[in-house]
């Protein structure tokens, strides 16, 4: 988050800026609603950049598994930290932490926690699937998907690359939780517009291009990006780390 601070005001300032009061208070409500549609163009996203999603004690919104899931909780070696299996893109280190909303979220422990994502290019692993570099036939492969069990403190941690994108959505990494081997929740993760951009500008990503769907106009994050949003930092030279609280209501 940037910290902008302003100078002393003169005498004369200070009249003009209480005389101005009411008018800008007006302009003050309106300011952070326009700021959560247009957060961050500035270029400064592709060398560092922090960006802080939602914090507090709520039920993260449920969205939909598809189209690309799989469950792969029958192969063990599915089980693991590091699931890029060779995918080339910028490092990302994705921790997640998993709580009780119902419960002052309290950490959940021993939670099955599946995560899958898209490559750089748009292709998902175990589906044969259409994108800007024709047919893939993935069937069989399991890159950038993967489960862990949450510890003591309701936490995993995962180790990717940064999502690409593929036609009509926007950015994100979708989550399940299992608690005592029942689904509780199904949902996705968001990261911030001007990163994704920053990102798609990259050597390793340019040849997709930029993406025309934002989160503000996603079918999946339109009315739910606050919720959804990860909290990252870092650079595109050194790679991510992104943090997200999911809540579970149990």
């Amino acid at each position: 988050m940037e910290i902008y601070h302003h100078s002393k005001l003169t005498n004369m300032e200070r009249k003009d800026f209480l005389k101005n009061t009411v008018g800008m208070l007006g302009l003050t409500a309106i300011i952070p609603l326009l700021d959560a549609c247009s957060k961050g163009d500035s270029s400064s996203a592709a060398t560092t950049s922090t960006t802080t999603g939602t914090t507090g004690c709520v039920t993260t919104p449920t969205e939909t598994a598809g189209p690309y899931p799989y469950d792969l909780s029958s192969n063990s070696a599915i089980f693991r930290t590091d699931i890029t299996e060779g995918k080339t893109g910028i490092p990302l280190s994705l921790t997640l932490t998993i709580v009780n909303s119902n419960n002052s979220c309290a950490a959940i422990s021993g939670a099955r926690v599946d995560i899958w994502h898209c490559d750089k290019d748009g292709y998902y692993s175990e589906y044969n699937e259409p994108g800007y570099l024709g047919t893939q036939d993935n069937t069989g492969k399991t890159f950038l998907r993967g489960i862990q069990l949450t510890d003591a403190n309701g936490q995993v941690k995962f180790t990717t690359i940064y999502p690409g994108w593929y036609s009509g959505r926007v950015t994100h990494i979708h989550v399940e939780i299992f608690v005592n081997s029942v689904l509780k929740a199904t949902t996705q993760v968001a990261f911030p517009d001007s990163l994704n951009t920053a990102i798609y500008k990259t050597t390793l990503y340019s040849a997709h291009g930029q993406n025309i769907i934002t989160n503000t106009n996603d079918q999946v994050f339109s009315d739910s990006y606050s919720s959804e949003l990860v909290t990252i930092t870092g650079d595109t030279t050194n790679g991510y780390a992104a943090t997200f609280q999911v809540g579970v209501a149990l």
